[in-house]
């Protein structure tokens, strides 16, 4: 079973992320997972913070040179700016985060005991993660990209900058849209036997875990609710070189919690962060008495950062699916298993 658990905090001296489940004899290239966390920091609006931090990944246990003994792998982001000791007690609470709830929950006086695991700094972890996925799934011609859609309601480059300079000289943030495309994936990982093992289940849940994410819709979405079925089903064909196939993918490469054999097409809605310079109404969580909210170092927008860490997600359910259909102690097997169930299914 592949799994992982990721630990730190935003301001604390490190991200640490532990992946156990993965096959013995895929070869890591630590430059890959860099340029990965280097993609993750760029993208219009993003905040003083992306300038502050540079993140690369140690890998420090689970390898022997550069490849995977089937042990867990440990991997290592340093902080920058480790200052949680020296910051300041945090006691308004920013509506749109986890502050509030957070605080009341675990019984925290001081805020910032919320915000530094709640911060969006976690995923760097997720996408060092991700990143060896990425490797495993490369091994079976499975690729993953992201786009942008939208950026408060604008789609062209010129108007989506121009949106951003008008959310920053207002002191304000925004949200978008954007889309994650799985290409090359087989039929049939996942399973509509049990409601847990259902591919759209865990890739939406993955990506919904996202910082920031409020939707998430696969193939046509929530546009198929308006439509006839005879205009959302893919309809079916088969040929000798193609195999099975579909000339359209409303479904966007998932049925009935299985992948189909088209690429799997993802969207989802990230709202606007919710740190603002121009705070809004709070109150104080211990003497009750009205207040601004706090404002936090933070991004005017991060919907391309969030597109990068939703591959992440994506790579690692797909990572996952994979290893269990196909086996998951040595690669070697692995592909071989593979090669099998294609020439079965051809």
């Amino acid at each position: 079973m592949l799994r992982y658990l990721t630990a730190g905090e935003s301001h604390a001296r490190t991200l640490v992320a532990i992946l156990e489940g993965m096959p013995a004899g895929l070869k890591i290239n630590p430059l890959k997972i860099n340029h990965e966390l280097r993609r993750r920091q760029q993208g219009v609006g993003r905040g003083k913070r992306m300038q502050i931090e540079k993140d690369k990944a140690q890998i420090i246990s689970g390898l022997k040179g550069s490849v995977t003994l089937g042990s867990p792998i440990a991997i290592l982001i340093e902080n920058k700016d480790f200052s949680i000791e020296r910051l300041g007690t945090v006691k308004f609470a920013r509506p749109g985060h986890a502050d509030l709830a957070g605080a009341l929950k675990y019984g925290f006086k001081d805020i910032r005991c919320v915000l530094e695991r709640a911060s969006a700094r976690e995923t760097a972890a997720r996408v060092g993660i991700g990143a060896i996925c990425k490797m495993l799934l490369k091994e079976f011609k499975i690729r993953i990209i992201s786009r942008s859609v939208s950026i408060g309601a604008e789609s062209k480059k010129a108007a989506i900058l121009k949106k951003v300079r008008e959310a920053r000289n207002k002191k304000d943030t925004l949200g978008g849209i954007f889309e994650v495309i799985a290409k090359g994936v087989p039929v049939g990982l996942g399973s509509y036997v049990s409601a847990d093992r259902r591919l759209d289940a865990k890739l939406t849940q993955s990506i919904m875990s996202i910082p920031g994410i409020k939707a998430v819709g696969i193939g046509m979405g929530f546009a198929c609710a308006d439509k006839f079925g005879s205009q959302v089903h893919d309809a079916i064909y088969y040929s000798k070189a193609k195999g099975f196939y579909r000339k359209t993918n409303n479904a966007g490469g998932i049925e009935g919690g299985v992948s189909n054999g088209e690429n799997i097409i993802i969207r989802a809605c990230m709202k606007p962060i919710s740190t603002l310079l121009n705070p809004l109404d709070s109150v104080n969580i211990n003497s009750k008495k009205p207040a601004k909210a706090t404002v936090e170092r933070s991004d005017i927008c991060a919907v391309e950062s969030a597109g990068v860490i939703a591959e992440s997600a994506v790579a690692f359910v797909l990572a996952e699916a994979l290893l269990d259909k196909f086996g998951s102690d040595a690669l070697i097997d692995i592909k071989n298993n593979y090669q099998n169930y294609l020439k079965r299914i051809c």
